[in-house]
C-alpha cells in the first residue's frame, strides 16, 4: 500500500497532511421558487432541514429520502479554520456536486461550477475571518437532456434503465491548507521501455526569481530508487525521472499488472532558499497499455479482459458509496468472482475507488455520463466536463481505457449525421491529445467513428446462436454492413474497421428474480441453477470467437427497477462465487 494513504482522504494520489473533512450534518432547504439568491439566503444562519452530506436528499441515508425533483437546494454550515492555516491559502474542495453549484463564504461569493461529476475547488483565503466561518452552497439541477446526466431520469418517474435523479452534493466536501508557494498539479506518465517517469508539473508561486526548486524522490517498498531536483523558473515544467533500481528487481523496474500491482511511492517537495515550503505525497505504477495487431497489450503482452459493468448505485445511498469499506469490499468480491476489472458505467466514480483499483490490481474503464439531446449546449457542457474528468483521473495506473460515449446516447443520429460523427471524433482526438497512451472508445457498443477499440453490445441468450452469428458474419460485423445485435451496426457510415481489437463490452444482463418485479435482458430465470447454466452457455460461446479479446458482463448489482445484478441492491450475492469464478477462469 502506498505510504501516502490516509483512510478517508478524498484525493489519495495528491496528499497533503493539513486537511479537514466537511462531511456530516449541514442545514438544508429546498428552493422550489428559485428565490434563494434574490432573497440572499447565503446570509442566513440556518435552514429548516438537516441533511447528512455527502448523500443527496433523494437518498434514505441523507436523512430526507424524498425522490421528488426540486430545481434548487441549499446547504449551510459553520467551520472553524485552524489559526495556523491563516498564514497560508485555504482551498475548499467539492469532489462532486450536481449540477450548477454556487458557493458563498461569510456571505461573499467564492465561485461557481457547472457539471455534476468532476472535482472543483475554490481558494477561499480572502473570504475567511477569525473564529467561525459560514459556508453556504446552492445547487441547481434540472431535467435538461443537454447536460451530462448518466443514468439519472429526466421524467418524474423511473423508466427503462434510468433511475432517481441525483441533486446537489453527492461526493465528499473538504478543506485543505496550501502554502503560498506550492505544487499545483503533477501529470505522471510511465515510460516502461526507457524506465522513466515523465512528470509534467505546475507550481503556484508569488514570483519566479530563481529561488525555487522542485524535488522528486522515488521509493519502492521503502527502498530509495531515485531523487531529482529541477529549478522552477516558470509555473510549468517537466522532468524525466529514472526509476531503474536493480536492488528492487534484477530487470530494473517492477511493473504494474493485475497479478502484481506494484506501486512506487513518490514525494514532491518545493524548495525555496534551501527550505521545504510544500510537500505532496503520491504514488505511480509503471505500466504500458497499447493496441497492436487486434490485441490489447499490457506491458507488451496480450491482455484478455474479464470485466463487469458497474453502475455504482447503492440501495440507500444511490450514486454515493456508503463508505470506503464498501468500496474495498466490492472490489475484493468481484476479484473473487474471477473478474479482472470493471467498466464504470455512466458515472465518474469516487476517486478512492480508483485508488483501490490501483492497489488491488483491478482494471478500470472510465466512462463519461451521457447527455441525451444533441445540440450546441450538449457539445459545450460535455467537452468541458469530460476534460476535467480525464485530467483528474489521468495518473491512476488501473485506468486503462477512456469511454466518452455509450450506445449513441446524446448522438442518436450518429450513423448518418456528419455533425454528430464530428462531435465524437473531436472528443476522441481531444482526449488523445491529452493522453496518447490509453485507448479511447468513440461510442461504446455500436456505430463507432474514430476509435482505438471496437466494442460490441449483444444480449443474445443462446450460446449457439451467438457463436454462429459471430463466426459466420465476422466480415460483415467489422465492415459495418451486418447488424451484430439485430439492431445496430459496428460503424457509422463513412467510418471503417482498421484492425482494432474487438471486445464484447455488454452481454448477459440476466434477470434473476425471486418473485420481485423488475426487468433485465431476455427471459427471467427463477433459480440459481438456471442462471448459471445460461451464463456458462453464453460465456463459453463468446470465448470461442477468436477475434474477441475480452468481455464485460452486465452487471454488478440490481439497481432500483433493474434486477439483473450478480448482487442484490444491498450487495447480497445471488449466485455461488466459486461457480462464477470457475466460469470466468475457464
Amino acid at each position: 500500500m502506498p505510504k501516502c494513504y490516509i483512510p478517508g482522504y478524498p484525493r489519495p494520489q495528491f496528499v497533503r497532511r493539513d486537511w479537514s473533512d466537511l462531511n456530516g450534518t449541514w442545514d438544508f432547504a429546498f428552493d422550489d421558487a428559485l428565490c434563494g439568491e434574490s432573497e440572499e439566503w447565503y446570509r442566513k444562519d440556518a435552514f429548516d432541514r438537516k441533511i447528512l452530506v455527502p448523500f443527496t436528499y433523494e437518498t434514505k441515508t441523507s436523512g430526507i429520502g424524498e425522490e421528488k425533483a426540486h430545481p434548487a437546494v441549499w446547504y449551510t454550515r459553520t467551520v472553524t479554520v485552524p489559526s495556523e492555516w491563516r498564514k497560508n491559502r485555504v482551498l475548499l474542495h467539492f469532489e462532486g456536486c450536481d449540477y450548477l453549484t454556487k458557493v458563498w463564504v461569510n456571505g461573499q461569493m467564492a465561485g461557481t461550477h457547472r457539471g455534476g461529476y468532476a472535482r472543483f475547488s475554490f481558494d477561499i483565503t480572502a473570504l475567511l475571518q477569525d473564529g467561525e466561518n459560514r459556508i453556504t452552497v446552492c445547487a441547481q439541477d434540472s431535467f435538461d437532456r443537454q447536460q451530462p446526466r448518466g443514468k439519472q431520469r429526466w421524467l418524474s418517474r423511473n423508466y427503462g434503465c434510468w433511475y432517481v435523479q441525483t441533486t446537489g452534493i453527492w461526493k465528499p466536501v473538504w478543506m485543505e491548507c496550501v502554502p503560498q508557494d506550492s505544487v499545483a498539479s503533477v501529470k505522471m506518465t510511465p515510460n516502461v521501455q526507457d524506465q522513466l517517469l515523465r512528470v509534467d508539473w505546475k507550481v503556484d508561486a508569488e514570483q519566479f526569481d530563481g529561488a525555487l526548486q522542485l524535488e522528486a524522490s522515488v521509493e519502492f517498498d521503502g527502498v530509495p530508487v531515485s531523487r531529482m531536483a529541477v529549478p522552477v523558473m516558470d509555473k510549468r515544467g517537466r522532468m524525466d525521472i529514472p526509476v531503474t533500481c536493480v536492488e528492487i528487481d534484477e530487470w530494473g523496474i517492477c511493473k504494474w499488472t493485475p497479478e502484481t500491482p506494484n506501486l512506487y511511492d513518490i514525494t514532491f517537495r518545493l524548495i525555496k532558499d534551501g527550505a521545504c515550503v510544500d510537500q505532496v505525497d503520491s504514488y505511480f505504477g509503471m505500466r504500458e497499455i497499447r493496441t497492436e495487431n487486434g490485441k490489447v497489450l499490457l506491458n507488451g503482452r496480450p491482455l484478455y479482459q474479464k470485466l463487469i459493468l458497474d453502475q455504482g448505485y447503492w440501495k440507500d445511498s444511490h450514486l454515493t458509496p456508503p463508505d470506503e469499506a464498501a468500496i474495498i469490499s466490492e472490489i475484493e468480491k468481484l476479484q473473487e468472482m474471477g473478474f479482472n476489472g470493471a467498466r464504470k458505467h455512466q458515472k465518474t466514480e469516487d476517486e478512492r475507488y480508483a485508488y483501490w483499483c490501483d492497489v488491488k490490481g483491478f482494471l478500470m474503464w472510465c466512462e463519461m455520463p451521457s447527455a441525451y439531446d444533441f445540440g450546441d449546449d450538449e457539445i459545450e457542457n460535455f467537452t468541458r466536463e469530460w476534460m476535467e474528468i480525464v485530467r483528474q483521473n489521468y495518473n491512476h495506473p488501473a485506468i486503462i481505457t477512456w469511454t466518452p460515449f455509450n450506445e449513441s446516447w446524446g448522438v442518436p443520429e450518429i450513423h448518418t449525421d456528419r455533425m454528430q460523427q464530428h462531435f465524437t471524433q473531436g472528443i476522441y482526438y481531444l482526449t488523445k491529445a491529452f493522453d496518447p497512451m490509453r485507448p479511447v472508445v468513440s461510442n461504446d457498443g455500436w456505430e463507432h467513428t474514430s476509435t482505438d477499440l471496437v466494442t460490441l453490445h449483444d444480449y443474445e441468450e443462446e450460446g449457439k446462436t451467438f457463436l454462429d452469428r459471430y463466426l459466420e458474419n465476422k466480415d460483415g460485423i467489422l465492415d459495418g454492413t451486418f447488424q451484430h445485435n439485430k439492431e445496430r451496426f459496428a460503424f457509422a457510415q463513412g467510418c471503417q474497421y482498421e484492425g482494432q481489437p474487438v471486445l464484447l463490452t455488454e452481454y448477459g444482463g440476466i434477470a434473476f428474480t425471486d418473485g420481485q418485479e423488475g426487468w433485465g435482458y431476455g427471459n427471467k430465470v427463477v433459480s440459481e441453477e438456471d442462471f448459471l447454466r445460461r451464463l456458462e452457455n453464453i460465456t463459453d460461446a463468446m470465448k470461442e470467437v477468436p477475434y474477441l479479446c475480452g468481455y464485460c458482463y452486465t452487471q454488478v448489482s440490481d439497481v432500483q427497477q433493474e434486477i439483473n445484478g450478480l448482487f442484490t441492491a444491498d450487495r447480497k450475492s445471488k449466485v455461488s462465487v466459486s461457480e462464477l469464478r470457475r466460469i470466468n477462469q475457464k
